[in-house]
């Protein structure tokens, strides 16, 4: 199964770069070259294709995203092109294969921005359930770094969330990836460490945290010990509560084997207490709710990343939900689109952001 499913990605990819050479081979230079010089024309154009090779120097995801966007530029261009010729108001083949390369550059540039700037999203949120203090809580998921993060770019932006006073920080999963380095890992750990919090940082686990093709430089344990190091507080289906008045529940992955059930987290905890899920993948809405939770922050889905590969991760049943906060019975659901994302440094269904949450209690009012 596994080797048909490549040869037919294989097809389908060397099905598209010969679309991609056929486009190119339109332009009027080369099909006025085509009449002397046949052979050379094509040979031209498989080489201006050719250099969308450079992309892979990035890595080989962000060469197919350019030149699957490149192709459905084309189609576009020359689908009104072809209606243009109908309406007798006929549009030349470099007009189009122009107007393709720059809808392709552009949109994709202006997604090249969305993923390496980073906003800051800010929601109110309030309680019924008595709070020790109001809290602020910023959440970071999705970092992976070293795609648009390296340690000395994560370190700036912890020194802006360091400027906002947070009394909590959590870390939703997806922190390292497959290839992150470990000196990047080093300094990103120490700028978590560097925090100046009320209550802490906290840990949990995404799916890419323990590697799944072992290419790092560094092991599971040796990230355990970085944080630890920097007093970062792991939880792996561990509680914590704060101040006597919020519980802080940190979720294994849904990865992970033996992961405990969102009842039996909550089994021995008082209800009448504020309680805080941290669960990097958006999917177990369901028994979160019934279980009890006031609020569940994820990360994963980075809000889409490449339209519209989100929204059919919720077609599936892939993810509860892609991006923002949602409801279900008495309990409140945040999904960050992510600080940065995988593999690809574009994102052109959402935005890189870090959340932060202000949270108050109407029963500290009454």
């Amino acid at each position: 199964m596994g080797i048909l499913i490549l040869g037919l990605l294989g097809s389908t990819v060397l099905g598209i770069l010969w679309y991609l050479v056929f486009c190119v081979h339109r332009f009027g230079l080369l099909q006025r070259l085509k009449a002397r010089r046949p052979v050379l024309s094509w040979l031209i154009a498989i080489g201006c294709v050719s250099l969308l090779g450079l992309f892979a120097l990035y890595n080989i995801p962000t060469l197919l995203i350019v030149v699957v966007h490149l192709a459905l530029a084309f189609l576009l261009t020359n689908l009104i092109g072809r209606i243009a010729k109908r309406c007798k108001r006929p549009l030349s083949a470099d007009l189009c294969g122009a107007a393709a390369i720059a809808l392709t550059a552009v949109y994709l540039g202006i997604g090249c921005f969305f993923a390496f700037h980073i906003f800051e999203t800010d929601y109110t949120l309030t309680t019924e359930k008595p709070l020790a203090r109001d809290l602020r809580i910023v959440e970071i998921a999705d970092s992976h770094l070293g795609i648009t993060l390296n340690g000395a770019r994560f370190t700036a932006e912890m020194q802006r969330i360091d400027a906002l006073e947070p009394d909590l920080v959590v870390v939703v999963g997806d922190f390292v990836d497959d290839d992150s380095d470990r000196d990047d890992m080093l300094a990103a750990c120490r700028a978590l460490g560097s925090l100046k919090t009320t209550y802490g940082v906290y840990f949990v686990f995404g799916n890419h945290d323990t590697g799944y093709f072992s290419g790092r430089d560094f092991s599971t344990d040796d990230l355990m010990n970085a944080l630890n190091e920097n007093h970062v507080t792991v939880l792996r289906d561990e509680s914590v509560l704060l101040d006597d008045s919020v519980y802080l529940i940190g979720r294994r992955d849904r990865s992970m084997p033996d992961r405990r059930s969102a009842s039996e987290l909550m089994a021995d905890l008082d209800p009448s207490r504020y309680c805080i899920f941290l669960d990097h993948q958006p999917n177990d809405y369901e028994n979160e709710a019934a279980a009890g939770a006031d609020l569940v922050l994820s990360g994963h889905t980075h809000g889409g990343h490449i339209f519209p590969a989100g929204q059919i991760g919720l077609l599936i049943g892939a993810n509860d939900a892609l991006y923002g906060l949602s409801q279900r019975g008495g309990t409140t659901f945040l999904v960050t689109s992510g600080i940065s994302g995988w593999a690809i440094p574009i994102k052109t269904g959402t935005f890189s952001e870090f959340v932060v949450i202000d949270l108050s209690s109407t029963a500290s009012e009454a």
